[in-house]
């Protein structure tokens, strides 16, 4: 059985920990503890990572991490990036005030891997959430091409999940596909 893993990321209250609790098929393993910042957007937050499984047909098994979303913990970050075969960025659409943080984690993360990422929108129906086009400016892609696939999710509802899932499964393996043949093409 092929296992790949895949980290969830973005700004505090995005909704990391909701996602990985919305499709884990066993109890998640979590780190959530009160939170000591008077201004966050929640009561408790992640300091370590949540850890759920996912089996994504019958050949392949899906471990998702959630990082912290505090910039305070990014040495979880950069533990939880290392091993990783792709990620999702979840970024508020209603916040743009998080959106310089969510930039700078898609930057962290870029610095250590080249893996796959898909960018997650979620709170899009929320007052004042911006569109998928002011947002992928806002994280710095205003070139559409450059782009790494912008899905909108709601991380509490397992099917908006797994479509995201999906997306960011699919650019693994397109990926992966790639360098296959760019491999073979070398060696003919």
């Amino acid at each position: 059985m092929e296992l790949m893993r895949l980290i969830v990321t973005g700004t505090v209250g995005a909704g990391k920990s909701t996602l990985v609790r919305s499709v884990s098929e066993i109890e998640v393993v979590d780190t959530d503890r009160q939170t000591t910042d008077k201004t966050s957007v929640k009561e408790k937050t992640t300091i370590a990572l949540d850890f759920g499984r996912l089996n994504f047909g019958p050949d392949m098994a899906v471990h998702l991490y959630g990082t912290p979303g505090h910039a305070r913990f990014d040495f979880m970050w950069d533990l939880l990036i290392q091993r990783a075969h792709a990620y999702i960025l979840l970024v508020a659409a209603d916040r743009p005030g998080d959106f310089r943080q969510a930039r700078q984690l898609l930057a962290f993360m870029e610095q250590r891997v080249q893996i796959p990422v898909v960018i997650g929108l979620t709170h899009t129906d929320c007052p004042g959430a911006w569109s998928k086009k002011d947002v992928a400016i806002a994280l710095g892609y205003a070139n559409k091409i450059k782009r790494p696939p912008i899905v909108i999710v709601n991380p509490a509802e397992k099917a908006s999940v797994v479509q995201a899932l999906i997306t960011l499964v699919n650019q693994f393996n397109s990926k992966k596909s790639a360098a296959f043949s760019k491999k073979r093409s070398k060696a003919a």
